[in-house]
């Protein structure tokens, strides 16, 4: 997202620019498919804007989720991690998240097979999907490849597959 585009949202809602919150948006912008704790976005920004203090962080990132420019997801490891929700007015609802079991990567997956589902289900029950989320365990490339150099083949399946349908307001 443009900082352009923000300080534009920002106004339309009344809100101030800020140094803090410019740099927040930023990290998480450049960050990419990085999937960023608080403490991870404070250390980034102090680095450039020492003066800055996790409250400030903390308060931003709300800010930033009310105005449904971050998006927080929780990857199972105890820790809720941000990341951007919006890119240039486009809505995050394609996004997707592959999790290997065996190292913790994410891997963004940006596809989405479930419009025909999220179709059936407004013909057959008359509910809307407004948003999802989809979180698939296995193991990535890396893994797999290290996993055939050792020598260990046929791994039993992930058993662990979480598919939530999640209303977004």
């Amino acid at each position: 997202m443009l900082q352009e585009d923000f300080e534009k949202i920002l106004k339309e809602h009344g809100l101030k620019k800020t140094k803090q919150r410019i740099l927040v948006l930023e990290t998480l912008a450049s960050c990419g498919d990085r999937h960023l704790t608080a403490e991870e976005i404070y250390e980034i920004v102090k680095a450039e804007f020492p003066e800055i203090g996790l409250a400030t962080v903390y308060r931003t990132i709300q800010l930033l989720l009310e105005l449904n420019l971050v998006e927080s997801i929780q990857l199972g490891d105890g820790y809720v991690r941000y990341e951007i929700g919006r890119i240039g007015g486009k809505d995050a609802h394609h996004h997707h998240h592959l999790i290997c079991l065996e190292c913790g990567k994410v891997i963004s997956f940006r596809d989405d097979l479930l419009d025909e589902l999220e179709k059936r289900i407004k013909e057959s029950v008359s509910f809307q999907v407004i948003n999802h989320e989809v979180k698939l365990y296995g193991y990535c490339e890396s893994c797999l490849k290290q996993e055939q150099e050792a020598g260990k083949e046929n791994r039993e399946p992930a058993k662990h597959l979480e598919v939530q349908l999640e209303e977004r307001t």
